[in-house]
């Protein structure tokens, strides 16, 4: 029991010592060109708006009670109109 928490630190130290004490510095950020993130954020935009413009015509749909192929065609209609 004396033994065991100073085999502990000299575990510890011995491994700091193998692992080479010297803090591990971040890898520089990389940046995109300039043109990338615009396009892939105006494309998470519209599919964005999409979904909650469908989410919106299943919602009324669901509110008026339609089923089956009624539901489809009112949802289909739904996301045609602007």
């Amino acid at each position: 029991m004396r033994f065991v928490i100073p085999s502990i630190v000299v575990g510890l130290l011995a491994s700091c010592w193998v692992a080479g004490l010297a803090p591990a510095s971040p890898a520089p950020p990389t940046k995109a060109p300039p043109g990338v993130p615009a396009a892939a954020s105006a494309a998470d935009n519209e599919a964005a708006a999409r979904h909650a413009k469908r989410t919106l015509c299943r919602k009324q749909a669901r509110s008026k009670k339609l089923v089956s192929g009624r539901k489809t065609a009112y949802i289909k209609n739904c996301m045609q109109a602007p």
